[in-house]
């Protein structure tokens, strides 16, 4: 009997999965097209940005203070403080910032997404913007990607931002590391290059939330229980995603790369 509930709820995923994925395809018809709605995109990406700001910045801030005291002491017994900031800016950028911010906003964004459309999926809503002849993906859906899609890079950077500073803070006030000394070696370390692919990094895991979240929220079925299951659905699925999309990212992205500072230690 077990085996057969595992079985069937296996293959209701599968099926939502697969959902999804068309239901990307129709996103990128419809942004070839042209078909935006700017007050629905705007207001997502109030709802994605500023009202994220907060978290990103405190949870990047613990994690460069806590990456920092991890790290810190044994670098300095091997007489290498010059790398303490440098190895932190390569760590938050490469994963840190773009992943932990993805995580923050499946557990605030993706969820939201999924309850919201799955409540007017099971209230009928949806079959009444159908028949107001509003298309539910342009006036739901492509919004909502939009806002991720454009507003994940930009919590991403600065979280990478609030992370460092909280890296040089602890740095200074429990190891004694000058802030200059710290600086040069985020400056040494990091480029411009891992910038920019933590930002691409940050804006595929923001379009794969906002289609998950959507995806779930548009096949929910089953009332408020169903909303219910297809938000937990949801936020599950989008970070697994997120931290399989990752891993390939992260191979294609940074395989065999090592910046001139680190190659000259």
């Amino acid at each position: 009997m077990k085996s057969l509930l595992a079985w069937t709820g296996f293959n209701i995923w599968s099926r939502r999965l697969i959902a999804a994925i068309f239901l990307g395809g129709q996103v990128v018809v419809h942004l070839l097209r042209g078909k935006i709605h700017r007050r629905n995109t705007i207001e997502q990406m109030a709802i994605v940005g500023p009202e994220s700001l907060l978290v990103a910045l405190i949870t990047a801030s613990f994690v460069g203070m806590v990456f920092t005291i991890q790290v810190a002491r044994e670098f300095i017994a091997f007489g290498l403080v010059q790398t303490v900031g440098g190895v932190l800016a390569l760590a938050l950028t490469r994963e840190l910032a773009p992943v932990l911010t993805a995580v923050i906003i499946t557990g605030r964004v993706c969820s939201a997404f999924a309850a919201e459309i799955g409540t007017m999926r099971v209230t009928e809503q949806i079959d009444a913007l159908q028949m107001l002849d509003t298309d539910p993906i342009d006036y739901l859906v492509v919004p909502r990607l939009l806002a991720c899609t454009l507003m994940l890079p930009i919590l991403t950077l600065v979280s990478l931002v609030a992370g460092v500073v909280g890296g040089m803070i602890v740095a200074s006030i429990l190891y004694d590391i000058p802030y200059s000394v710290f600086l040069d070696s985020v400056h040494s370390f990091l480029g411009v290059w891992d910038i920019w692919n933590s930002m691409i990094k940050a804006a595929i895991f923001g379009s794969l939330i906002a289609i998950v979240g959507s995806s779930w929220g548009l096949t929910t079925s089953g009332g408020a229980k169903g909303v219910g299951q297809s938000t937990t659905a949801a936020v599950v699925t989008a970070l697994l995603s997120v931290f399989m999309t990752n891993f390939f990212l992260s191979w294609v992205m940074f395989q065999g790369a090592g910046g001139t500072a680190l190659q000259n230690l």
